[in-house]
C-alpha cells in the first residue's frame, strides 16, 4: 500500500496514519506495537498462539532449495529475509503465503518483521525479472519528476507487452493533475520512462542496451477514473470488494483491452538507461 502514501497525505492534511496489523484471509500474523510510527518504520510482532509459523530462507543470489529448506520462529536471524509459511488451526498445512519478510528485531522472544514485497515476478521479457518492491521504486522515481509539476500517480499497473519484436514493459498511469495550468509535457512523461529504467536492475538494462532483446519501457497514461472500472469489473466477476486491491501486473485479455481502450496519451524513453559491463578482475 505504500504507492498511496503521497494521496493519503494530500487529501487529509498530513494526519498521522494508523497501520495496526499484518494479516491475511487466512490468518493473523502480527501486531504493530508503535502503530502510530511513521509508514517506512512499520515493523509487526509476531503472534505465536495464531498458527504454526515457518519460514524458507529468501536469498536471490543462490539457488533455491529443492525442497525448500524451513527454519522455525524460534531461529530467524535479524535482517534476512524469509518466505512465510503457515499451518493453521483451520487446517492449512504449511500454506505458502507468498510475502517476502525480513526480520528486524525481537520484542521478548518474538521475532519483529518488516513486511518487504511479494514473492511472485512481476514482469520479465528476456532473462529480466521485475518484482513489486523493484516496479514500485521505479514508479516512485518517475513520481518525484512529476512532483515538480504538481501531479502525482493516483495508481497504477504494468504489463509485459510480447507482442511487438522486441517485448516491452508498458506502464498504465492514472494521473492527479492539481495544476491544469502547469501539467507535464509529453518530454516530461518521456523522462519518466527513463527514470523508471534506470532504476530497474542491471540484468534488464544489459537487456536494453547490449542486448537489444527489450525494447524501450512505454506509459500509457488513461482517464481518470479507469481504476474504479478495473474494481468494477473485478467485482463483476466475483472478487470481494474487501479484498480487492489494484493488481500490479495484468496479462488478462480483457483487462488489458479495458485499459487501452482508456488511454490518452502515450510516451516512450527517448534514450537507453546507463549500463557498463562489469568488468573481472585478472589473477596473476
Amino acid at each position: 500500500m505504500a504507492q498511496y502514501i503521497p494521496t493519503l497525505d494530500y487529501y487529509s492534511g498530513g494526519l498521522p496514519k494508523a497501520c495496526t496489523m499484518y494479516a491475511s484471509s487466512e490468518c493473523y500474523f502480527g501486531l504493530n506495537l508503535n502503530p502510530m510510527c511513521k509508514p517506512s518504520e512499520v515493523c509487526y510482532t509476531i503472534m505465536p498462539n495464531m498458527c504454526y509459523y515457518e519460514f524458507i530462507p529468501h536469498d536471490s543470489t543462490n539457488p533455491r532449495d529443492s525442497p525448500p529448506r524451513l527454519v522455525d520462529l524460534a531461529n530467524v536471524e535479524v535482517g534476512k529475509e524469509y518466505e512465510l509459511v503457515i499451518t493453521t488451526y483451520a487446517g492449512l498445512c504449511r500454506y505458502r503465503v507468498g510475502d517476502i519478510l525480513q526480520v528486524t528485531g525481537f520484542h521478548n522472544s518474538a521475532p519483529q518483521f518488516k513486511f518487504i514485497r511479494r514473492k511472485n515476478v512481476l514482469l520479465s521479457i528476456d532473462s529480466d525479472k521485475t518484482d513489486e518492491a523493484e516496479l514500485q521504486n521505479a514508479v516512485d522515481s518517475a513520481a518525484a519528476i512529476l512532483r515538480l509539476y504538481n501531479t502525482s500517480v493516483v495508481e497504477y499497473t504494468s504489463y509485459a507487452d510480447t507482442k511487438t519484436i522486441p517485448g516491452h514493459y508498458v506502464i498504465y498511469y492514472e494521473l492527479l493533475i492539481k495544476d491544469p495550468t502547469n501539467s507535464p509535457s509529453h518530454e516530461v512523461l518521456n523522462q519518466c520512462c527513463l527514470a523508471m529504467e534506470e532504476c530497474l536492475n542491471s540484468v534488464y538494462r544489459q537487456c536494453r542496451v547490449a542486448d537489444n532483446s527489450i525494447g524501450p519501457l512505454e506509459i500509457r497514461v488513461v482517464e481518470n477514473g479507469t481504476f474504479e472500472e478495473l474494481m468494477d469489473y473485478a467485482i463483476s466477476r466475483g472478487a470481494s470488494i474487501n479484498q480487492y486491491k489494484a493488481p500490479r501486473c495484468v496479462n488478462f485479455t480483457p483487462i488489458v483491452e479495458l485499459l487501452d481502450s482508456r488511454v490518452i496519451s502515450v510516451h516512450f524513453s527517448a534514450t537507453a538507461p546507463h549500463w557498463t559491463p562489469e568488468r573481472q578482475r585478472l589473477q596473476v
